[in-house]
């Protein structure tokens, strides 16, 4: 888990989020007993538990909360991978 969190403050760009996302891939794959939501609708359900409690992990960890996210952005990712092969 350290390492994505590493990886995650060097994303900077679309390419960077894409690299991660395959380490996220390959993560499931190579821990999968690391992982609490092995399936879709539970990790689908941790996404919006963790939305809505964002503001605790910024405050906690000291890092400043973003500005101007692109929620559409995020809801079209995940629609589009509904059916994008």
């Amino acid at each position: 888990m350290n390492e994505l969190v590493y990886e995650v403050n060097k994303i900077g760009n679309k390419n960077d989020f894409l690299k991660f996302v395959e380490l996220l891939i390959t993560d499931l794959r190579k821990n999968p007993s690391e992982w609490e939501n092995k399936t879709l609708e539970s990790y689908l359900e941790a996404i919006i538990n963790w939305t809505e409690d964002m503001e605790g992990y910024y405050q906690n960890n000291d890092i400043p909360l973003p500005e101007n996210i692109s929620w559409k952005v995020f809801a079209n990712i995940l629609i589009a991978a509904k059916v994008y092969e």
